[in-house]
């Protein structure tokens, strides 16, 4: 047994060398995706590079458990290919290990990679969920790193130009230009030498000084000038300058999913089985690591050794990810249309764990999906 225990440790070591560098490669891959897109939307708003790498290091937690079932299923294809064509498996299966043996590490390394999307699942990726949720609300509500560019044009919003020549020290913001174009029937452009910000907990104002107010009207091109010697101008309206919203529902640990007390209802605005819905997600998310390497091994232990390859079956493999894939889909909308349903979220895990299962069942009994010959039927 020493032997068999020496030859679960190598394999394990081996399929977790491998995860280590699928996952790497495939967080990077969707991480990049990932940060395109929030360095686009938060440099644009005038937020600095500290706030782009916080938020990065806040999604990563989700992108990471994306990432994982998908690395453990490459894993063990990769290494399952390899021990096949340098023969090792060969070598120990001819000893008289069947294929059911032979995948205990496999399940090993499967329940690894199962602790550790339950971590991910069920308090890494809420509680970075939460407090991403609460930084966007407070970068929302700072008009000032939105707003306050200076020598820039800059559109905070349809319709709406805006540009400040300088910002001094004090607060004060020198030679305005503002262009509102939003109603079709008129144009008007705001000048003023200088002006102030002036926030409110729910608006915020700008207040214009020794300034010009140019109107056009579009139906007759006729032009309206207008000095002033103060103006505030509601800057807030477009702004979307509004508190935090209620909480979300993927903010919330499983336990607290699971309890679904009327208060967790009532901040998050979705029932008690929507909410018991989304903690038996959690758990079904979870064990697709375990799946996803049982399914890679079991299906490139089908049809033993050959010369050409186990090309067919890693085809097969990627194909059996992609039902399981589809099933995880269509187990979902039938819990988001009905919450009872909370069962059909496991649909791809009893699906998966039943088809490896099979696999495994084929690949030690080979003989029976093999047509007999006729000087092989009995007499």
């Amino acid at each position: 047994m020493r032997h068999l225990a020496r030859f679960d440790r190598y394999l394990l070591s081996q399929l977790m060398v491998l995860f280590g560098f699928f996952g790497l490669v495939l967080v990077m891959v969707y991480w990049i995706n990932k940060a395109v897109v929030l360095f686009d939307q938060l440099i644009a708003d005038g937020q600095s590079a500290a706030v782009f790498l916080e938020f990065s290091a806040l999604s990563l937690p989700a992108v990471v458990k994306l990432a994982l079932p998908l690395a453990s299923f490459a894993a063990a294809i990769y290494v399952t290919n390899r021990m096949t064509s340098e023969s090792e498996l060969i070598v120990v299966q001819a000893t008289g290990y069947s294929a059911f043996r032979l995948a205990r590490p496999v399940v090993y390394f499967g329940v690894i990679v199962f602790v550790l999307l339950s971590i991910l699942t069920h308090y890494l990726v809420p509680k970075s969920s939460a407090q991403l949720n609460d930084r966007r609300a407070e970068l929302s509500q700072n008009v000032t790193a939105r707003l306050l560019t200076e020598g820039q044009f800059i559109e905070p919003a349809d319709g709406i130009t805006f540009y400040i020549r300088d910002i001094t020290p004090a607060g004060e913001l020198r030679d305005i230009f503002l262009s509102d174009t939003r109603d079709p029937k008129k144009s008007v452009i705001y000048t003023a030498a200088k002006a102030f910000l002036v926030r409110t907990q729910e608006d915020a104002q700008l207040v214009m000084i020794n300034g010009l107010a140019q109107t056009l009207q579009d139906a007759n091109q006729q032009l309206f000038t207008t000095t002033f010697e103060d103006f505030a101008y509601n800057i807030g309206e477009f702004l979307e300058v509004a508190p935090k919203s209620g909480r979300r529902a993927d903010e919330a640990g499983t336990i607290e999913l699971l309890m679904a007390s009327p208060l967790l209802q009532l901040q998050t605005d979705q029932t008690r089985g929507q909410l018991i819905a989304r903690a038996h997600d959690r758990f079904g998310q979870s064990l697709l690591g375990l799946v996803g390497a049982l399914l890679g091994f079991s299906a490139l232990m089908v049809g033993g050794f050959s010369r050409f390859g186990v090309w067919r079956q890693i085809v097969g493999a990627i194909f059996l990810i992609i039902v399981i894939k589809a099933v995880e889909t269509y187990g979902l909308n039938l819990v988001r249309a009905n919450p009872a349903l909370w069962i059909a979220t496991y649909l791809p895990t009893f699906l998966g764990l039943g088809i490896a299962w099979f696999l495994l069942f084929v690949a030690t009994r080979p003989y029976l999906f093999k047509r007999r010959s006729k000087l092989e039927a009995p007499i």
